[in-house]
């Protein structure tokens, strides 16, 4: 059995008049006849009733009309899943981020691509950098976003975003009021920093800028995430330096300042396995990469 006979068959099933089936579907009488008769044949059931002047859908014939039209329906639907497939505009994507990629463009191109592929699965899994690393080896996500770029045999990384460091301050600190701060203004400050163990370019990009100008850092908590870190400089028992999009996260009881001096830039790389040839993977990153 195949789609052209259930079509035929469904064609004088709604018309229940050959001729006119023959007609809608742009072919003889005779033949539309014999392929009806030929289709009862390969069933083993009598589908229609007829004679001269009638034609009538046997009690198997309604029920096989049933199955036919949800038959082609569902091949319909099949064919259309695969060539959205194709596109990338279905399926699944696992993407690992670092939590400061939430405060930047990386939220609205989210936005922008699931409204423009609602049919694709998006697991966003807030990760740090090292655990994203482990997590593409693993092939447990499809790509990461991180702060380091790593580019081996295995991964491929390209930079979508570049962006200086700030200072968070509790409210009530001592420079609270002043526009910009140099490092040895907070010379002698307690800190709050990321973990080396878990991110190695991000914490000696900040240890190197103050050696740069003479400041050893007096380190006393780390914490993971970005979000966390400036919720407990609210607390005072430190200060912090976050990327620049981490401004945009708004928590009472703190505020954001400037650098006078320019700072090295962090870097959100767009990190994912060479082997990984996903169709909806590769949709994503031209509207990531593109902008």
């Amino acid at each position: 059995m195949n789609t052209r006979l259930l079509r035929y068959f469904i064609a004088v099933a709604e018309e229940l008049n050959f001729s006119r089936a023959a007609k809608r579907l742009n072919m003889a009488q005779p033949p539309l006849s014999q392929q009806i008769m030929q289709l009862e044949n390969e069933i083993g059931a009598q589908l229609f009733r007829r004679n001269k002047r009638m034609v009538q859908l046997t009690d198997a014939g309604k029920v096989f009309l049933k199955e036919a039209q949800s038959l082609l329906l569902q091949m319909e639907q099949a064919g259309q899943k695969a060539r959205l497939a194709e596109q990338g505009q279905l399926g699944d994507l696992r993407i690992g981020f670092v939590g400061s990629a939430s405060d930047g463009s990386f939220v609205e191109k989210i936005k922008e691509f699931y409204q423009q592929n609602p049919s694709v699965n998006l697991q966003l899994l807030e990760l740090t950098s090292s655990e994203q690393m482990d997590a593409l080896y693993a092939k447990e996500i499809d790509l990461g976003l991180m702060r380091r770029q790593s580019v081996n045999q295995t991964l491929h990384s390209s930079r979508i975003a570049e962006e200086p460091l700030v200072l968070v301050l509790p409210e009530h600190h001592a420079l609270a009021s002043k526009v910009a701060l140099s490092a040895e203004d907070v010379a002698h400050d307690r800190f709050i920093l990321f973990p080396r163990r878990l991110g190695p370019d991000f914490y000696d990009l900040i240890i190197g800028f103050f050696q740069s100008h003479e400041v050893s850092l007096n380190i006393v908590q780390e914490a993971i995430h970005m979000h966390t870190i400036v919720n407990l400089v609210s607390t005072g028992i430190g200060i912090a330096v976050v990327p620049a999009s981490v401004t945009n996260f708004k928590r009472p009881g703190i505020v954001y300042k400037n650098f006078i001096h320019s700072t090295p830039t962090v870097g959100l790389y767009a990190t994912w396995r060479k082997d990984n040839d996903s169709a909806v993977l590769q949709s994503f990153l031209s509207k990531v990469l593109r902008g």
